[in-house]
């Protein structure tokens, strides 16, 4: 029998000023679409104080702090099916369920791929929190909803007087005044970021890719730098995301806290959506910066638009998302109703492309993620060696950047992102990545100033006189 879940709407308050009524302790997540948009960017979802965390680290997969026998896949997939049977309500795409990071090395829970490099293997490749209870905000028509579905409770008297219990520790907590923090904002010098790679090495690593693609190994390949930046042992991580999401509003931003990390997402790529058995995937492929000056910014994003370049590095990505979807989906299913089209945000221009599929009877959205993880816009093509030449060219493990943050409803959805745009704070180091399609058309020079492009605008983010505002 379904479970019928408590819905109850709310006073409406910004997803961001709600979180800010919530310690920022390990559980806490908040979808975000700060970027409002009637179809991208209309729901946001915030949880906290999760009933059980589930996590993948070098292969085994914990419940809490138990081990859990088989594969982590498998394992995960029957903990949702054991939380799963929710009822679907028409009116909210958000009704509870597990919510966190897939890390870009869990692609090696799925195909064989070589171990990460260096602290990579460390890192949990899947860290996922099960809420039975949070709120979900339509930033559109600006009306929030309170969910409260009493998992994990499996008797029907209990799990209604967790029903109301957890609601009404929610409507407790949305009363509460906001977290001020005594502790100062830690603000970023621009000088304080320290590159993985210098100039030089970065396109020396896009000459090499080059290569491949020229021998016949590859179309197309993604490559990424990244930059760190040490914190003091306390530091604002609203404030820190705050700033972020004011400089970069984005469709499918997160924050999360967990016990090893801070992520702080201002990602302007969905990666997997699935409802009612119909997936979709929106890769990204092909940038220009913005301009104040409308007339010139006009003029990039029409360059964009006509970029033989840019327009076919996108459709590879989009032939290797059919690919991938084609594996799960019905035949004739498979289609991309859009391609190349244009979609501006605060600092870039992007070409984005969707791709569709209808799920095969009796596979789930983990079966969904298997087949497309990790993002084709930010591996290349053809996927799995494409994979391994990154993981040659590459220093180091890329963790939360380029995998993607998941929410796996227990009503059978999926909600996804590419985990771009994303700040990472670990062990006291804020680190950044940014980078971009490689193909035989590249120029090692523009491939390099365009990575800093997408970058600089989270390093102005988080410059003192705007962390200062964010947390005022």
């Amino acid at each position: 029998m379904p479970l019928q879940p408590l819905i109850e709407e709310i006073d409406y308050r910004d997803p961001f000023d709600a979180l800010c009524v919530v310690p920022p302790e390990p559980g806490v997540v908040l979808l975000d679409s700060a970027m409002a948009h009637p179809t991208l960017g209309r729901w946001s979802w915030l949880a906290f104080d999760p009933f059980a965390r589930f996590t993948s680290r070098q292969g085994a997969a914990y419940w809490d702090n138990e081990m859990l026998p088989g594969h982590p896949a498998h394992a995960l997939r029957r903990q949702l099916a054991r939380h799963s049977g929710v009822r679907p309500d028409p009116r909210l795409p958000f009704l509870g369920g597990a919510s966190g990071i897939f890390a870009y090395e869990a692609g090696r829970l799925f195909e064989r791929l070589p171990k990460p490099k260096g602290s990579g293997r460390k890192r949990p490749e899947i860290d996922l929190f099960f809420h039975d209870a949070g709120v979900a905000f339509d930033v559109v028509d600006r009306r929030a909803f309170l969910v409260s579905t009493g998992l994990p409770e499996e008797d029907s008297l209990r799990r209604g007087r967790r029903i109301y219990e957890r609601a009404e520790r929610l409507r407790e907590v949305l009363r509460s005044r906001p977290v001020r923090l005594v502790r100062p904002p830690v603000a970023i010098p621009r000088d304080a970021w320290r590159p993985n790679m210098s100039s030089d090495q970065f396109m020396h690593v896009v000459d090499r890719t080059k290569e491949y693609i020229a021998a016949g190994d590859i179309f197309q390949a993604n490559l990424t730098q990244a930059w760190h930046a040490d914190l003091a042992h306390h530091f604002d991580p609203l404030a820190l995301y705050g700033a972020l999401r004011t400089a970069n509003p984005a469709p499918f931003g997160a924050f999360i806290v967990t016990p090893d990390r801070l992520v702080a997402s201002t990602s302007p790529e969905g990666f997997l959506l699935l409802r009612d058995g119909l997936a979709e995937t929106r890769p990204i492929k092909g940038t220009r910066p913005r301009s104040a000056n409308s007339a010139e910014d006009r003029r990039l994003a029409e360059e964009l638009i006509a970029s033989e370049k840019d327009r076919a590095e996108n459709v590879m990505i989009v032939d290797l998302m059919r690919n991938d979807f084609s594996r799960v989906s019905m035949p004739r299913t498979v289609e991309a109703p859009v391609l190349c089209g244009l979609e501006s945000y605060a600092s870039v221009h992007h070409l984005v492309s969707v791709v569709k599929g209808r799920l095969k009877p009796g596979l789930d959205a983990m079966h969904l993620l298997a087949a497309c993880f990790p993002g084709g816009s930010i591996t290349g093509a053809p996927k799995i060696r494409a994979m391994q030449i990154i993981h040659e060219l590459e220093p180091d493990a890329r963790g939360v950047y380029c995998g993607s943050v998941v929410h796996f409803g227990y009503d059978g959805s999926l909600s996804s992102n590419i985990a771009i745009r994303t700040l990472v704070v670990e062990n006291g180091v804020a680190s950044i990545r940014a980078g971009g399609g490689i193909t035989l058309l590249s120029d090692a020079e523009e491939e390099y100033v365009e990575s800093l492009v997408k970058a600089e605008r989270m390093f102005q983010a988080l410059e003192p006189a705007r962390l200062a505002e964010a947390a005022s």
